[in-house]
């Protein structure tokens, strides 16, 4: 570890955070929080119109502008239907592996405030009772999730105040091992917010600046592709704080940040994603350099959309990506150093 920082403020954050929920669109609980957060490190938080948290700090040279994004949103689900018999049935917001969420705890959070927990499931739920329940495909047209409430009919659940649209959230259940391992639904992305946010209170106990103006952005629809397609005008780089993958073709581990030299789409720009490695290597900073399949971030849509501006990406590598994720305490904070060297120019 490079910077004298507490490793255990990043994780506990993370806790913090994570049980916050916040699926594809859904602000209304987070922000409240990153706001009390930010209030605690001594910062002001703005929004765009699309609800888009943002810390904005004063550089040590402020004629050039870069912006770090870690989302806030995480994969989910939202109400498609009720069925008769009172069982919902969902569409996915995001990537989600159905097969990830059997037998899971969900939320249904409805539009007027009122929260109702349920059970995800297929519709042939018990092996005692179909001969399909093991061979039934795990997807949109059999999960259903059986809502915690004395219900019978659609009318009932109706009557609870839930309707088509609402928002659902996965129960993320985190754990820290004595080992250093850290188990939990959406590592990707708030364990980058709260790498993020750890760099922030570093810099603030330290007195000190970013090299340039900085600003960290903090927005809810990476999952579905929209999330950095709005840059604040001004921002010339723009560096994604996400996870890493772990896989045959790739490098990276748990215990070091990696470096995404191109995505699903297109590479990243070449000339900040040097600058990145130099910095990894000349800060004997536990890194890999790799590439990721069916993976993009907020600063690749910022790219899609035709922003004028450097995109670049890294982050904790994970095992079991958008399902029950696994990284380890080791490579928040590779992560965090690379994040602190980059921002203050070392």
């Amino acid at each position: 570890m490079k910077y004298n920082y507490d490793p255990m403020y990043t994780v506990s954050l993370f806790e913090k955070i994570v049980n916050v929920p916040s699926p594809v669109g859904y602000f209304r609980e987070m922000n409240p929080l990153i706001e009390e957060i930010a209030s605690s490190l001594g910062c002001d938080v703005t929004y765009d119109n699309k609800y888009t948290a943002y810390i904005t700090l004063d550089g040590c040279d402020n004629s050039k502008t870069v912006m770090v994004g870690a989302h806030l949103d995480t994969i989910g689900l939202i109400v498609r239907r009720i069925d008769n018999n009172g069982m919902i049935r969902v569409r996915q917001l995001g990537g989600i592996n159905f097969s990830s969420i059997e037998g899971e705890t969900v939320h249904i959070h409805t539009r007027d405030g009122r929260c109702y927990s349920g059970l995800v499931t297929v519709s042939s739920h018990s092996v005692h009772v179909f001969d399909d329940a093991r061979t039934m495909s795990r997807d949109e047209e059999n999960i259903m999730i059986i809502i915690d409430e004395d219900v019978h009919c659609k009318e009932d659940v109706v009557a609870l105040g839930i309707r088509h649209g609402d928002p659902i959230s996965i129960s993320p259940r985190f754990q820290i091992t004595d080992k250093g391992y850290i188990k939990s639904r959406f590592i990707d992305d708030k364990a980058a917010v709260a790498v993020c946010l750890n760099m922030i209170k570093y810099l603030k106990e330290n007195n000190l600046k970013p090299k340039y103006k900085t600003i960290i952005s903090f927005p809810y629809a990476e999952e579905v592709g929209l999330g950095g397609t709005y840059v604040p005008e001004g921002v010339s780089d723009f560096i994604a704080v996400d996870i890493g993958l772990i896989g045959p073709d790739l490098d990276g581990n748990e215990k070091s940040v990696s470096i995404c030299a191109k995505d699903n789409t297109a590479p990243y720009n070449y000339a900040l994603t040097s600058e990145l490695i130099e910095i990894a290597e000349r800060n004997n900073i536990n890194h890999s350099v790799d590439i990721f399949y069916r993976y993009g971030t907020d600063a690749n849509a910022s790219q899609r959309a035709g922003n004028n501006l450097r995109a670049a990406a890294f982050g904790m590598a994970v095992y079991c990506s958008h399902g029950m994720e696994r990284t380890h305490i080791e490579g928040l904070n590779a992560t965090l150093d690379l994040l602190l060297a980059y921002i203050l120019g070392e």
